[in-house]
């Protein structure tokens, strides 16, 4: 074969060469023309324009993914789900506006969520129980169907538009104690309770260990509860060392009443005063250690009892307004161009985002006497003395 190539080469390579490339020029232009289409259905059509950023259609049809995601979680009937989607749909473009307008706002505050992020991949990597960055960076793109990265922007967005709206919407909200106890005495009947106790949890498992490892988790909760009552968060050791769901929520279990609860939690926790931490109590699958957060006596409770409870029922339906009239005073101070087809339907009313095409645009044309007369209006110009400049006549001399 060696041979076979050097006596070719020797009696005419050049010509063989020629003929080989006449021959596979067809396939090698039509792999080409392959790539090349490929790389045109990579490419995404821009929707609308918001300021200096872009919607594409693949992030509408990406948000449309990720809530059909959600919808799926909650085991809707497929009627439900249909009717859900149809009345999310036409929202799509608009929440997309929405986060750009408002991460641009948090951008030109200088708003910095960096450590509040850091924050939540520690702690989500933590509860995932996967050291290994690689590893996690797979379970993270598997549970949220998106690239690391972009999972991340999310998150950070989402950090920076809730730091707007604190700052300028919700801190801006004033509730009178006296419209909160108007509320309170006019909805007394929405405040009368059962007797109940709400606490949180810290669990450490023992399941799949031995009785050396069984020891340990002891020991840890045991720790982890003379930590608590010397004084540290409670949520923090629940979110750093619990092994149980509620870990990334500091540990929270709710409201029970004193059937719900085990024996032998009922008889720890029932009649302890509020802050009170329990010993490990050893359950089915590990250690548990138990925080009284509040105890709800039976009956109507008092004003003082209920005036958060009250403050977030009188708070919320004027949040939602004041952000939507935010949010559509952004708009207005926008420059919004939105693609035809498409539908913003949080729209400024009278703000014009007619979508201007540059491919569009005619060329401006000019005759070559328009160009000669701005020459000589232009030379005219410089003929024209400025009032002030004008050179004084040289006086003769009297000799």
């Amino acid at each position: 074969m060696i041979c076979d190539s050097r006596d070719r080469a020797g009696r005419g390579g050049a010509s063989s060469y020629t003929g080989d490339m006449q021959k596979y020029l067809p396939a090698l232009l039509g792999a080409a023309l392959s790539a090349l289409a490929a790389d045109v259905q990579l490419i995404d059509e821009i929707i609308a324009k918001v300021n200096g950023d872009i919607i594409t259609r693949g992030e509408i049809a990406r948000s449309r993914k990720q809530f059909e995601n959600e919808l799926k979680q909650q085991r809707l009937s497929p009627a439900e789900m249909q009717r859900a989607m149809e009345g999310r749909e036409k929202d799509l473009l608009k929440d997309r506006i929405d986060q750009l307008l408002l991460v641009q706002k948090a951008k030109e505050a200088n708003v910095n969520v960096e450590s509040e992020l850091s924050k939540y991949f520690a702690d989500l990597q933590r509860q995932s129980k996967i050291p290994e960055p690689e590893n996690f960076q797979q379970y993270v793109r598997e549970q949220s169907g998106m690239a690391f990265e972009d999972f991340k922007n999310e998150v950070r967005n989402s950090m920076m538009t809730q730091q707007v709206i604190r700052r300028e919407v919700s801190g801006k909200i004033n509730i009178p104690k006296d419209e909160l106890r108007k509320y309170y005495e006019e909805h007394k009947a929405e405040f009368i309770r059962k007797d109940r106790v709400f606490l949180r949890e810290i669990l450490v498992s023992t399941e799949g260990k031995d009785e050396a490892g069984i020891a340990l988790a002891e020991k840890k909760a045991k720790d982890l509860a003379a930590r608590a009552r010397k004084g540290e968060k409670f949520a923090d050791l629940a979110q750093n060392g619990s092994d149980a769901m509620t870990a990334q929520q500091g540990g929270w279990l709710g409201a029970f009443e004193k059937m719900q609860l085990l024996e032998a939690i009922s008889n720890d926790v029932w009649d302890k005063p509020r802050g009170y931490v329990s010993e490990p109590i050893k359950v089915a699958n590990g250690f548990l250690v138990l925080r009284v957060e509040e105890h709800q006596k039976e009956g109507q409770a008092e004003f003082e009892e209920v005036e958060n409870e009250i403050m977030d029922k009188v708070f919320s339906p004027k949040m939602q307004p004041a952000i939507r009239e935010f949010l559509v005073k952004l708009r207005q101070d926008a420059f919004l161009e939105i693609k035809p087809g498409w539908v913003d339907t949080g729209a400024a009313p009278g703000k014009n985002t007619t979508w201007t095409d540059p491919a569009q645009l005619k060329p401006e044309t000019v005759t070559k006497a328009e160009v000669e007369n701005r020459k000589r209006a232009k030379k005219l110009l410089w003929a024209i003395p400025i009032p002030g400049t004008e050179a004084k006549p040289k006086s003769s001399s009297s000799r």
